[in-house]
């Protein structure tokens, strides 16, 4: 079994679905986040953007994006499911960037044809298993874990207490019957409270004004995120 780990840079926090947290409502919220690592204004903010961008691709074209996933973790948008054009994939992630909460996206649409109602049925049951797995392992706290599964492909979001928990949460996930591939976005802890010490620099005076010259300037496309392979055995 393949496990895909995120690169640490574009990794992304989350610890329950935007629709969960709609469904719930804030009262529900509150009670889901005492028992998570994530706060509840990180709780909210997630639902918010998700359940934005979700929206905004419906209101577009719901048959189009009927089979597109919303999942938004700390600032960080993961985009699953399919769609049949190539400008579709990518007009769903101008969509994701355009939320005033989207910090990176993740694309993990594919070009295909409908899936249809028995491979969704499929898929939910994978994810079933694989949050029944979560639950039932001593080493993961499963509440801090949001499970997406496309085509067999088990996306998990979310805040682990250690290293050591965020591998394990991945291995659990790959041993379950269904499960080609797990890709992790999850995230430490420690990683997410880490901030830079604050650095006090004088500003230099100001300059003369000079009238800028005439310049043509070019543009880069932002990059995709990808993740770094890694290989696991069955246990």
């Amino acid at each position: 079994m393949r496990i895909v780990l995120a690169l640490p840079c574009l990794l992304a926090v989350m610890s329950m679905t935007g629709c969960a947290v709609a469904v719930l409502g804030a009262a529900g919220a509150v009670g889901l986040t005492t028992m998570q690592e994530k706060t509840m204004g990180e709780a909210l903010d997630d639902a918010t953007a998700s359940n934005e961008i979700k929206a905004k691709l419906l209101n577009e074209s719901g048959a189009k994006y009927a089979e597109v996933d919303v999942e938004v973790a700390n600032g960080l948008v993961l985009l699953s499911g399919r769609v049949n054009e190539p400008a579709d994939r990518t007009y769903a992630e101008g969509i994701a960037w355009s939320s005033s909460r989207a910090r990176d996206v993740a694309n993990e649409i594919r070009i295909e044809p409908p899936g249809g109602f028995m491979a969704n049925v499929s898929d939910e049951i994978i994810t079933g298993r694989v949050r029944a797995r979560l639950i039932g392992s001593s080493k993961v706290k499963s509440v801090n874990f949001n499970i997406e599964t496309y085509d067999g492909v088990v996306y998990l979001m979310g805040i682990a207490r250690s290293t050591d928990e965020l591998r394990r949460a991945a291995e659990e996930a790959s041993v379950v019957g269904g499960v080609k591939q797990v890709v992790s976005y999850v995230r430490v802890r420690e990683a997410v409270n880490r901030t830079a010490a604050p650095v006090t620099t004088e500003a230099p005076p100001p300059a003369p004004y000079q009238p800028a010259p005439d310049a043509s300037y070019t543009t880069e496309p932002m990059p995709e995120l990808h993740g770094a392979n890694y290989e696991t055995g069955s246990r």
